[in-house]
């Protein structure tokens, strides 16, 4: 499991590293950008799968471990999904308004042209419904940004919760072990304590016979 994990770990970084080169990217090459990070993330994903496999048959003393470190590398990777199709998103509506005013530049007026108002009212009512579902798609990331950061405290709330556990489990294990010992230690003076009642009877006994 080990050689799985930092191989993947490995590819987190490298995907990272990719990320930077789409902003630096041309418009011919960054379509083969975004193909390239977009096979190395499912290819990351595909390893996640077989490490969750992996680390739930490790031994019961490093299992939690394990998922934890497998829990950050899915954490890492689905971050990298989520900024990869806000840049694709962010991209098309840079595009298509690029599209547009290359037509609305294109188009010829002249003043006799009754068709005119009509034209510019439709790119007018195009242009304004695409600004709305670009803004429901920015509040819609929003959210998902807020949920991934909730779920990143949540994990991170675990992670402490998880430590506490084992402190008390080491506890409990010190306390068992105590109570161990004074069952032990109590055993041991019920014994003397037999004894020493059996050798007073005795001497008691001695002395009376010596008196009599």
């Amino acid at each position: 499991m080990e050689g799985l994990y930092q191989h993947t770990n490995k590819q987190v970084h490298e995907v990272q590293s990719y990320m930077g080169r789409l902003e630096t990217s041309d418009k011919e090459s960054v379509h083969l950008v975004e193909n390239e990070i977009q096979a190395r993330i499912d290819n990351i994903f595909s390893n996640l799968e077989r490490l969750e496999i992996l680390s739930s048959k490790e031994p019961p003393n490093k299992r939690q471990n394990a998922k934890l470190r497998v829990d950050q590398l899915k954490y890492d990777v689905q971050h990298l999904q989520t900024a990869l199709r806000n840049f694709q998103h962010r991209r098309y509506i840079r595009e298509q308004q690029e599209r547009q005013r290359e037509e609305l530049l294109a188009r010829t007026f002249t003043t006799n042209d009754s068709d005119t108002t009509i034209p510019i009212d439709e790119t007018l009512q195009f242009n304004e419904s695409l600004q709305n579902a670009h803004r429901g798609m920015d509040d819609l990331i929003g959210s998902g940004t807020n949920i991934l950061q909730g779920l990143r405290d949540q994990r991170v709330t675990l992670k402490g919760t998880h430590k506490k556990i084992l402190d008390v489990a080491n506890m409990l294990g010190l306390s068992n072990t105590v109570m161990r010992l004074i069952e032990k230690r109590a055993f041991q003076d019920k014994y003397f304590m037999i004894g020493g009642m059996i050798l007073t009877c005795v001497i008691m006994l001695l002395i009376v016979q010596y008196l009599t």
